[in-house]
This record gives structure tokens, C-alpha cells and sequence, in this order.
């Protein structure tokens, strides 16, 4: 092993142990500032084909209009499309909160007008004063450039 250091070093390389517990063990010459170099660039590369998900929020009331609903609604296919999960909030103002099956209503109403496009990932859930489920993109559904 001594020898083979003293090899590296004449030759301006670092010594690294390949298999210390081989018999007899087994080394290898490298630049050592190179190799962490290429495994930065390595490990940089796989980052970039990562494909980050987002979830994206769309606030609804319980008294909103058949087109504020439909402009939401192509909000969230809009955002379906692209890859994105979809946290869809009904906020209850004042004594709306008494009415919970009104919100569950709007929220059902919402997801059946997505045909297809969504899964559930979450159902309808009240917390505190707002309602929310979240939509994932369906595996069956085709994307927007197909």
C-alpha cells in the first residue's frame, strides 16, 4: 500500500481504496478535485430531469356564480395539465358555516364538471371555517398536447 501512495504522489494523483477488504486491497489513481468535479456535474444533471409537483389552490365561496365557477373550473384544468395536484378551498363567511352540505354540494359540482380530467386524492373535509379537497390529474386522461 505504501508503495502504491508513493506512486500517487510522484505522479501528482490521490489514492483511493477501491476495496480495502480484498486481499490484497484495491486501489485506484485518481485526480480527486476532477472526480468530485464530474460527480457535481453528475448529480446537478439528475436534478435537472426532476420533475417537481406542485399544488396549486383555488378559492371558492358558497354563494359563487355558474361562471366564476366556470372560470375556476378552467383554472384547474389548466393547472391539471400542466402536472400540477389542485387544493380546491370553499371559505364559509358569516353563518354559512351551518350549512355544510350546501359546500359539499359546490365542491361535487366542481369535481364532476372536471370529467375525467381528476381524480380525488382527498375528499371534501371541513376545518375551521373552510372546506377543501385536492384534485390530482387522472392517469387515463390525455394531456393538452396529445
Amino acid at each position: 500500500m505504501s508503495e502504491a501512495l508513493s506512486i500517487a504522489q510522484e505522479r501528482g494523483y490521490d489514492l483511493a481504496e477501491v476495496s480495502p477488504s480484498a486481499d490484497p486491497p484495491v486501489a485506484k489513481l485518481i485526480d480527486w478535485g476532477k472526480y468530485q468535479y464530474e460527480q457535481g456535474k453528475l448529480a446537478q444533471k439528475s436534478r435537472k430531469k426532476q420533475k417537481s409537483i406542485e399544488v396549486k389552490q383555488i378559492r371558492l365561496g358558497l354563494k359563487i356564480d355558474e361562471h366564476d365557477l366556470n372560470v375556476k373550473i378552467r383554472s384547474a384544468q389548466k393547472f391539471l395539465n400542466q402536472g400540477n395536484k389542485v387544493k380546491v378551498n370553499l371559505r364559509f363567511r358569516g353563518r354559512e358555516i351551518t350549512h355544510p352540505e350546501l359546500a359539499k354540494q359546490v365542491l361535487d359540482n366542481f369535481f364532476s364538471s372536471l370529467d375525467g380530467l381528476a381524480t380525488m386524492e382527498q375528499a371534501p373535509s371541513l376545518s375551521g371555517r373552510e372546506m377543501s379537497m385536492v384534485l390530482n390529474r387522472s392517469k387515463d386522461a390525455k394531456t393538452e398536447n396529445e
